[in-house]
């Protein structure tokens, strides 16, 4: 049986946290139009350090719940959670519209095709872990250099809204110690909290270096979609955005700051 959606429902966008509103932030600039309903997970973050069974089991769980509310489409603004659950909820339910997130390494290797860059993928472990994601390295693996890079701790600064401190800067450091600056062609934040400390990024990495998000990418194939299906919003005026979180308030405080920088 094909269910049908209201074309002036919400989009339902959820992550582990706060990270998925740099996804929800290229939305909003792509649609200005429509209605957006952001989940943050916070209570059950860290979904990248957890098995793949006890994410696609929570995403399940949350999406059933989008459609049963009516929400016309459902971005998985969250690396991991597209890796460990989105083919299984599209096989479930092949009629509604539900849209991925995975490391924008397409660009970072496309715009320099030819040269064998260099290119780091940061992530969390989950992500790198996932069959999806060395499914993806695969198809670039002669074009480039990749360097998978996993990055536990560091989506927790970004929960609590520490996006620019000396102790985000000293950690960033550390990660990216191993590397030579003036050798890494391209770095992919290959995690949505990740765009939120891209400054901090360049202060260890220097000016030189280009970074990559995949959260444009995901706004345009969203629209995408949601036109095959005739599920653009027919309105003209400015779209609502709501926010909730299952862990607190100060998440939803946190994720309107971040929203709004």
């Amino acid at each position: 049986m094909t269910e049908t959606f209201a074309r002036n429902a919400p989009i339902a966008v959820f992550d582990s946290g706060v990270g998925g509103i740099s996804v929800l932030r290229a939305l909003k600039e792509i649609m200005p139009h429509e209605d957006f309903y952001y989940f943050g997970d916070s209570a059950y973050a860290p979904y990248g350090t957890k098995t793949t069974e006890e994410v696609r089991k929570r995403v399940f769980e949350l999406v059933e719940g989008f459609r049963d509310k009516g929400m016309k489409a459902c971005v998985v603004a969250c690396n991991t959670a597209t890796s460990a659950a989105v083919r299984p909820l599209r096989e479930t339910y092949p009629d509604y519209t539900i849209v991925g997130i995975e490391p924008a390494l397409k660009p970072a290797v496309m715009d320099r095709a030819g040269t064998m860059p260099n290119v780091i993928v940061m992530a969390t472990p989950m992500t790198i872990r996932n069959e999806k994601f060395h499914n993806l390295m695969d198809r670039y693996v002669e074009m480039a250099h990749i360097i998978p890079l996993p990055c536990p701790g560091l989506m927790e600064f970004v929960e609590r809204g520490d996006t620019a401190s000396d102790e985000l800067y000293a950690f960033i450091s550390k990660l990216l110690a191993p590397f030579d600056k003036d050798k890494v062609d391209a770095l992919v934040l290959g995690c949505t909290h990740y765009p939120f400390v891209a400054d901090t990024v360049r202060r260890v990495m220097g000016d030189r270096i280009v970074l990559y998000e995949g959260g444009p990418g995901t706004a345009r194939e969203t629209r995408r979609r949601l036109e095959a299906a005739g599920l653009l919003t027919d309105r003209d005026t400015k779209g609502t955005i709501t926010i909730e979180n299952s862990l607190s308030e100060d998440k939803v405080r946190i994720c309107r700051k971040l929203l709004e920088n």
